[in-house]
């Protein structure tokens, strides 16, 4: 089995662990009338999770004009991956997490999307910083307006 099989595999298997969990979430009396449950988005991503993974599972190995499997990971190759960018986006989910009380949702999520931007690669300053700020502001709006879910846009001195 190749090994975007075995990663599809360890993904059903989480899907299933994750469906189990939020099929069988205990509501309490006062969520039970709501639009939106809160177990709604989890069924969701665990049904919608497991069938990309069967899809993957079942669909057949393409071979190119070379013979060999496109998609297969290549072992000989392991070492040109670029694990710094990995340990820095790891470092900046932390630093996100960490900050993200002190200096409230806007600007720690800006300051997350632009540094994620840059470790990943990305130079136009121009465009990385206006998107940055129309996301986070998007994502605190549609969280606090609309879902009525209180989220501190700013640090707690503003």
């Amino acid at each position: 089995m190749k090994f975007d099989k075995w990663i599809a595999l360890l993904f059903l298997l989480l899907c299933i662990i994750y469906g189990y969990a939020a099929f069988t979430y205990q509501l309490l009396p006062f969520e039970r009338n709501l639009a939106f449950l809160p177990n709604t988005l989890p069924k969701s991503l665990a049904i919608l999770g497991a069938i990309i993974a069967v899809v993957i599972l079942v669909s057949p190995n393409v071979v190119g004009d070379d013979g060999e499997v496109l998609g297969s990971l290549n072992w000989q190759q392991i070492r040109q991956f670029n694990y710094w960018q990995a340990l820095f986006l790891i470092c900046a989910m932390i630093a996100y997490a960490l900050l993200l009380q002190p200096i409230g949702f806007v600007p720690a999520t800006v300051l997350f999307i632009a540094g994620g931007a840059v470790i990943l690669g990305e130079r136009k300053f121009h465009w990385l910083i206006p998107i940055a700020l129309i996301a986070a502001f998007t994502v605190w709006y549609l969280v606090q307006e609309l879902l009525g879910i209180f989220l501190r846009p700013w640090p707690w001195f503003i």
